[in-house]
């Protein structure tokens, strides 16, 4: 699975990445994780709001800091 994070940097964008990586340390297995700061890039997502989380190329989430369930929760949706 890969997650990618999109965010020019900010803190909630920061924290997000925070976020992900202990989710991900938590649910285990093998999953890549990304931080997209190319706007060019994220752009490409039709995101207007950062910070945002996609998973295996679909927006899940964003303009919204989540926690670890909610990231947690997205995953296994997407799995």
């Amino acid at each position: 699975m890969k997650l990618q994070i999109l965010g020019t940097g900010c803190p909630k964008c920061k924290a997000l990445e925070e976020t992900v990586k202990k989710a991900v340390s938590k649910v285990g297995g093998f999953h890549e994780v990304e931080k997209v700061e190319d706007l060019v890039e994220i752009m490409s997502f039709n995101v207007m709001s950062t910070p945002a989380l996609v998973i295996d190329g679909k927006v899940k989430s964003n303009g919204k800091l989540l926690n670890e369930q909610e990231v947690i929760s997205l995953m296994n949706s997407s799995s």
